[in-house]
């Protein structure tokens, strides 16, 4: 075999990336448990919750860091690792919608918008893959911390602070999705 016919080693199913990712599927109906025992009334649960849903999404931040870093990217990484995080933040949004927390309009225009990304990525995969932007990522930061300050048990004042922040979340994921609706027509569109 000369150096030009060197292969590559297949990457392992079972690697770090996708066990953490694998961890945040799992956290998530931990999550909504404790949200629930909470009622969004008591406390101790509600600071559970909140910390349950920090760490599932840091686990978002190292798992693709780790799979670029080590080049451990797989095709079932690429397509759990949007639906681990679909599922944590819809489920965040829909039990604080469910206890009153959070208007359902909101929780419907960030759950239509983030299933909709996600099918359009689906429908341009053979054209091309449309990676997260720097919106994209703005936005998540904003929908973690948003929901972060919902789940988190304080004071009226500081806890008046959860609305702007949300609403803040919503303009960049309305304004993100048009982007990303752009650059899928871009790929779509057949080159001469």
């Amino acid at each position: 075999m000369t150096g030009a016919e060197s292969t590559v080693a297949p990457v392992p199913l079972l690697n770090a990336a996708n066990l953490l990712t694998a961890a945040r599927l799992v956290l998530v109906p931990v999550f909504a448990v404790t949200v629930v025992a909470s009622g969004m009334t008591h406390a101790g649960w509600r600071m559970a919750a909140c910390l349950i849903f920090v760490v599932a999404s840091a686990t978002d931040l190292v798992d693709g860091w780790i799979a670029r870093r080590f080049e451990l990217v797989t095709s079932l990484g690429k397509v759990a690792d949007p639906i681990a995080d679909k599922a944590l933040t819809g489920a965040a949004l829909v039990l604080l919608s469910w206890y009153d927390r959070l208007p359902w309009w909101v929780t419907v225009v960030i759950l239509v918008r983030e299933l909709g990304i996600t099918a359009l990525r689906f429908w341009v995969i053979r054209h091309g893959v449309i990676a997260a932007s720097r919106g994209g990522k703005i936005k998540t930061a904003l929908q973690i911390l948003a929901i972060t300050w919902y789940l988190w048990p304080m004071p009226d004042a500081p806890a008046g602070v959860g609305p702007w922040i949300m609403g803040a979340a919503v303009v960049v994921t309305v304004v993100t999705g048009f982007d990303y609706i752009a650059q899928a027509l871009r790929l779509r569109r057949p080159t001469r």
